[in-house]
């Protein structure tokens, strides 16, 4: 656990200029993106994680990373945020190259990741939850009046207005703790935030609690990396889109360059899809019934044997 610290860290950011119609957004003044992962891959032994994966995080920009499960989405959050380091590729942080050797590095370059166990203290009141690992002291005691006060502060910026933050936090539904969660890494300096399918396991009104406070990190400049395997969450939010499959990046994309139908088409699988219904309906009975379904929404939809949209065109440091 971290030593307590004497100072409140610093917590407020403020969203850079707006960019111009005809390059990213600036990531900190000087055009260069917060992360950018360069052909990055990994590998535990023969086995290969990711590979050639290339994709950037930008200031007041939503990345969002979708697949399905054992796409690669784990073994990239575990890059991003310092736990694993990449077999092959570079990783950069403000345009200079690093190599972390643990998440505190990482943190301590700003990046910070919220995983789906929220990594909270179920029967400690919010606050404590809070600053968990990072108490203000007050000579040689914690400061637990100014740590109430910070707390709430903090978020009711973000757009939490919570009774009392002495409230266990076991207490808060799932999307007021995720939001808790979000809260504690943008008061501690976080320039990137990762957060790991965040709405995986939340109702439709708590999902969409969350949605609302990604875009309330995004307008405060931050960069944020969106984990989700579901496009309906991710389009409405995100600026930028990678679809990984089975480690390797089958599309990315800005905003403009794709349809949520489309995502939803790549994310899907239409030509599995198309061959799964043709399999029911052979098989026959109510297997067939359900194949004859499955086609018609496969068809609805359009993504049967589709190409890819066109990806973004690489930038001069894809080309490294």
């Amino acid at each position: 656990m971290s030593t307590p610290q004497d100072t409140p860290p610093m917590g407020r950011h403020h969203a850079p200029e707006s960019p111009t119609a005809a390059g990213p957004r600036a990531g900190n003044g000087t055009g260069t993106a917060l992360v950018r992962l360069i052909n990055a891959g990994k590998r535990y032994g023969a086995v290969i994680a990711l590979q050639d994966i290339t994709m950037e995080v930008s200031a007041g920009e939503v990345t969002c990373v979708l697949g399905d499960n054992g796409a690669g989405k784990s073994t990239l959050i575990k890059i991003i945020a310092g736990l694993h380091q990449p077999s092959s590729g570079v990783y950069e942080v403000d345009g200079e190259p690093v190599s972390f050797n643990s998440p505190r590095e990482a943190l301590d370059h700003g990046i910070a990741t919220v995983y789906q166990d929220l990594a909270v203290v179920p029967l400690m009141p919010v606050w404590r939850n809070f600053f968990l690992g990072n108490e203000i002291k007050k000579g040689p005691r914690i400061d637990i009046p100014a740590m109430k006060t910070m707390c709430k502060d903090e978020l009711l910026a973000m757009g939490i207005d919570l009774r009392d933050v002495d409230q266990p936090i076991g207490t808060l539904s799932g999307g007021e703790r995720q939001c808790v969660a979000i809260s504690r890494a943008v008061h501690f300096g976080a320039k990137v935030l990762i957060l790991d399918e965040p709405t995986a396991a939340l109702g439709v009104k708590q999902s969409g609690v969350v949605l609302k406070y990604i875009i309330q990190a995004r307008e405060r400049g931050l960069g944020v990396v969106f984990i989700t395997h579901n496009p309906h969450h991710a389009y409405p939010v995100g600026d930028r889109f990678l679809l990984l499959n089975r480690g390797t990046s089958i599309g990315y994309f800005e905003k403009s360059q794709i349809t949520r139908d489309e995502l939803t088409g790549l994310m899907a699988g239409g030509a599995e899809l198309e061959q799964l219904s043709h399999e029911l309906e052979g098989a026959g009975g109510a297997a067939a019934e359900i194949g004859a379904v499955l086609g018609e929404e496969v068809a609805e939809l359009g993504i049967a044997d589709r190409p890819a949209p066109a990806a973004a065109p690489a930038t001069e440091s894809d080309a490294r």
